[in-house]
């Protein structure tokens, strides 16, 4: 299989997934095929923004909205971004996040800041794998500011248990976005991670940032000033499945209730987002 992998053209292979997903069929069609589509994953299409002869297409109806108040926020600081599992979780230390059991990568490559070790050191990462079943939209766990966004091409390996546990630093090979946000108690990363068959990653907040459009330059944002941000405002959208990985300091640790994210992890209990 990994052979197989190597050869595929994963990155074009997934831009033609993102464009078969968006097809146009005739709005019976096209309903039919939602209506299929959220009976085979077992979708809660009750919580969807809009009527589901409203989605031209199966990749408009995937990066749907929510009705407004389906998701209330709680008191919490901090609040889920996506909705996933979450399969790691644990306290930065010497710079390395935990991949899988056995396997680690570096918390400066994968950001792309030199000063990342040294900004995350005895902070908490924590990974939310998404799959088809969820809603893909990702949103914002604290209020702050956006001080930068980064876009970071790469390939589009899987994110699944058998490449997390066969690639190395797999989440420093894959295409991802960098989303940097300062609270006013510590800062945040928020990276959105491509994978196979995710067509492209867009962002609410920035119309210049769209990965997998066959760009090979690294692209950084600076917002002067600041874009501020709401805990549970929309960031962005998948369009199909792949990872999210939150980095936060050691100030903003406690915020997050380091044991209660432990507990998720160890139960396998899917987290639902805002």
């Amino acid at each position: 299989m990994l052979n197989i992998l190597y050869l595929l053209p994963k990155n074009l292979l997934s831009r033609f997934m993102g464009a078969v997903l968006h097809i146009r069929f005739p709005k019976v069609l096209a309903l039919l095929l939602i209506r299929k589509f959220g009976e085979i994953y077992n979708i809660n299409c009750d919580e969807a923004e809009k009527p589901l002869q409203d989605y031209p297409s199966v990749g408009d109806f995937f990066v749907r909205r929510l009705k407004t108040g389906a998701r209330p926020l709680g008191l919490s600081p901090y609040v889920h971004p996506a909705d996933s599992l979450i399969s790691q979780v644990e306290v930065i230390r010497g710079g390395s996040l935990i991949q899988a059991k056995g396997k680690t990568y570096p918390v400066d490559d994968f950001l792309r800041d030199p000063q990342a070790k040294q900004k995350f050191e005895n902070g908490v990462f924590a990974t939310y794998y998404l799959c088809p079943t969820d809603y893909h939209r990702v949103h914002s766990p604290v209020a702050g500011q956006i001080k930068s966004v980064l876009y970071v091409p790469g390939n589009l390996w899987p994110v699944n248990h058998w490449s997390v546990n066969r690639i190395e630093e797999l989440f420093c090979v894959n295409e991802r976005v960098v989303i940097n946000i300062q609270t006013t108690t510590g800062d945040l990363a928020l990276v959105l991670v491509g994978a196979t068959n995710v067509g492209k990653i867009s962002l609410s907040f920035e119309s210049q940032i769209v990965s997998n459009q066959g760009s090979t330059t690294a692209r950084q944002i600076h917002y002067e000033p600041a874009k501020p941000v709401q805990k549970g405002d929309e960031l962005g959208a998948f369009h199909m499945g792949s990872t999210v990985v939150i980095c936060a300091d050691a100030e903003l640790r406690s915020s997050m209730n380091l044991d209660a994210l432990l507990s998720l992890r160890d139960q396998n209990v899917k987290v639902r987002s805002s």
